[in-house]
């Protein structure tokens, strides 16, 4: 049964180059890497880091994230106006109505706070979400 994962991403794309550096590594059979980007750059550098397609932009992620069995990236993707404003009210909604299941990384900004989280290095987060997506895919 083939499965999608969308990853999303804004600003630069590290976060989602990370992502799909790390489940490439997985070396998934029957899966598919969707990259959405809220702009071009991040998208662009998603794709070079190995997502099979990308698109960027709020209606790329309106249309597209419903698609995906999985839905990962930084918790940003569910806070409207997070990452300096690229993740919209809309990219919100549609991140959150989709049916897949969301795995987010619990990354601070400076206009809101996690509590009762146990702070981790980013690579440390990275691995817990991929560990979670390879469970959930096995299961």
């Amino acid at each position: 049964m083939k499965r999608t994962i969308v990853i999303v991403d804004g600003m630069g794309g590290g976060i989602g180059v990370q992502l799909i550096d790390k489940i490439r590594e997985l070396g998934l059979k029957e899966t598919e890497i969707i990259a959405l980007g809220t702009n071009a750059v991040a998208a662009e550098r998603m794709v070079k880091a190995g997502a099979h397609r990308a698109a960027a932009g709020e209606n790329a992620i309106k249309a597209t994230v419903p698609r995906g069995d999985f839905i990962l990236g930084p918790i940003g993707i569910v806070i409207p106006n997070s990452m300096m404003g690229e993740i919209s009210p809309g990219m919100v909604e549609a991140v959150m109505a989709s049916p897949g299941e969301r795995i987010l990384l619990p990354l601070q900004q400076d206009h809101f706070h996690l509590v009762g989280l146990e702070p981790l290095p980013l690579a440390k987060m990275l691995e817990k979400a991929v560990a979670l997506l390879k469970e959930r895919l096995e299961s």
